[in-house]
């Protein structure tokens, strides 16, 4: 055991810890608790990992609850989305759960804390509000509605439920103390007034409760023992356990174990930007397709982009769990994506930037099907036939006229070896009349065809290439996406926004030519374009219109090959 103990990250200690002080193993329980306020985003998948890791590691119940108390930014396609996601990411929850299932409970407890004195209706404005609460340097002062009396409160309270009063006229506060360093225990709102329709409750409640108030009840319902969160949540911690404590002198008899609160560290990633808010103005403003556009950090933008769930959670395991903040390369992120990839996925060809090779000794006319190994990492994989004949494209940048000893490709009186093929060699070329090269003329050694065993096909020639025959080849579309921000920390810079930022050249739409195997291939299917990189079928891939998403290069293209 002290060898495992070596291994376990902070949060396991603690956990480990209460087990040895008593706690009994049995109550142990997590929860993931998202807003349905948007859609979840790779800084979230740390989150879901710890929550739903702990469950598996623990064989403990983890809930995925909605913290939904806030209708007028809350759809059902975001919680939609987030179930879909959790779901893809290969996680399943004990119970599916939402804040809005407790406000009735929520709102018996506020007329407790009431009636105990320790909550009042105030009526300020929220300006009033936010200038009687005093500075982080400067003490807070008493609301001039701070003593009203219990009978007042609960009239007023009640009046505010039933829909008597207008928006912004009265809130419920906690009283705790004006004078409070932090200035979360200096009367924190407990409920608003907000006639909006809410996707689950309709227009059952016209008041709605703060987050600081439900999310750590919400935890205490449910019998969640560890309320795991990022380290922006640590300041809220002794509000946490304030109402916590008040509450559980209400509900101990039905809820015997207290929720703690403890924090980590979350995930910021460079060259993106993790706010929902900030994301949501992406899609509103057209900047990008919508929240699953390939160019988001949300998970339903890195499934669309080709990312899989091993990928993401080994990115998460790789990150780890730590107390302190800090940035990670998305060039890690990148790495996971290709290590996976190169595992699983096949090997195909495809010319991206075609130039037409016509290889005049081949007999005109002649087709032939050559034998091409799918994927040499994976024996299992096997072989595909990929057509041959006299004209093929290759790549635009594999061929010079003239070239230095370094350059290994195609050059005029020199040779390379076709993949799977044959090898080549370049006699002339004819250009257009910019000077352009528009075709590439080349003889073939007949008796060079790769393993045919003969003594010609195992000369060994420094170049080899991909290629596609041209009346075999078949037309797609292929979108190579860059980083939508030009700033490795876009929303850090105080004297400009994040929006001056964006790349707008963060999307290229590149006209392809494949080879044939790929016509059949399936949406979400991912390839390695050998050569070139990984790519999946896009969802707006059709029978008639393929649609292929670059996933990532073969190699780093940004300061090196991280691999």
């Amino acid at each position: 055991m002290s060898e495992e103990k070596k291994t376990l990250n902070f949060l396991e200690h603690i956990i480990e810890e209460d087990l040895t002080n008593g706690m009994p193993k049995e109550s142990l329980r997590f929860r993931f608790p998202p807003e349905p306020n948007g859609y979840l985003h790779i800084g979230h998948t740390k989150a879901i990992g710890i929550s739903f890791g702990l469950g598996e590691t623990y064989n403990a119940p983890v809930n995925l609850r909605f913290d939904d108390t806030n209708p007028a930014k809350e759809e059902q396609e975001y919680v939609d989305a987030i179930k879909k996601d959790i779901s893809w990411l290969g996680y399943s929850w004990a119970n599916e759960c939402y804040s809005s299932d407790y406000f009735q409970q929520l709102f018996d407890w506020a007329v407790l804390l009431i009636k105990n004195g320790k909550a009042y209706v105030d009526s300020q404005s929220s300006e009033e509000m936010r200038t009687q609460k005093g500075t982080p340097t400067s003490l807070g002062t008493n609301s001039p509605f701070r003593n009203r009396s219990v009978e007042e409160n609960l009239e007023l309270f009640q009046g505010m439920k039933d829909g008597n009063f207008k928006e912004g006229s009265h809130t419920l506060r906690a009283k705790i103390d004006m004078e409070n360093p932090n200035m979360l225990l200096r009367d924190p709102l407990m409920y608003r007034i907000l006639f909006k329709s809410h996707h689950r409750t309709g227009n059952d409640w016209c008041i709605y409760p703060m987050y600081d108030w439900t999310h750590g009840e919400s935890d205490y319902i449910e019998q969640v023992s560890h309320s795991l969160c990022s380290l922006e949540f640590k300041p809220h911690r002794e509000l946490y356990d304030w109402f916590r404590d008040h509450v559980f002198e209400y509900g101990k008899s039905e809820y015997p174990n207290p929720p703690k609160q403890r924090e980590f560290s979350r995930l910021n990633l460079s060259y993106t930007i993790m706010s929902k808010r900030k994301l949501l103005t992406l899609v509103e403003n057209g900047v990008v397709s919508g929240w699953d556009d390939p160019r988001m950090p949300t998970i339903s933008g890195l499934r669309r982009r080709g990312y899989t769930p091993n990928s993401i959670k080994s990115f998460v395991e790789t990150v780890g769990v730590s107390r302190r903040e800090n940035v990670i390369d998305v060039a890690l992120l990148e790495f996971k994506i290709r290590e996976d990839l190169n595992k699983t996925a096949n090997r195909v060809m495809a010319v991206l930037d075609p130039v037409k090779v016509v290889i005049t000794n081949y007999p005109e006319g002649k087709e032939e099907f050559l034998t091409a190994e799918n994927n040499q990492e994976d024996a299992a994989a096997g072989f595909r036939e990929v057509p041959f004949s006299r004209e093929i494209y290759i790549e635009k940048e594999d061929f010079r006229e003239e070239a230095n000893k370094k350059f290994f490709r195609l050059k005029i009186g020199k040779e390379v070896r076709l993949k799977s093929a044959y090898i080549i060699k370049a006699e002339s070329c004819t250009k257009d009349e910019n000077g352009n090269v528009i075709e590439i003329q080349c003889t073939y050694d007949a008796l060079s065809k790769s393993g045919s065993g003969s003594e010609e096909s195992l000369r060994k020639v420094k170049g080899t290439l991909h290629w596609v025959s041209v009346k075999h080849a078949v037309k797609a579309e292929i979108r190579a996406y860059d980083r939508l921000f030009l700033e490795e920390a876009p929303d850090s810079h105080k004297d400009k926004d994040y929006m001056d930022f964006v790349n707008p050249n963060s999307l290229e739409v590149i006209h392809a030519f494949l080879e044939p195997s790929l016509q059949l291939a399936e949406i979400g299917e991912r390839f390695q374009f050998q050569r070139l990189g990984y790519f999946n079928v896009d969802d707006d891939a059709t029978a008639d219109k393929l649609v292929f998403n670059k996933i990532v290069g073969l190699r780093d293209s940004w300061g090196g090959d991280k691999s």
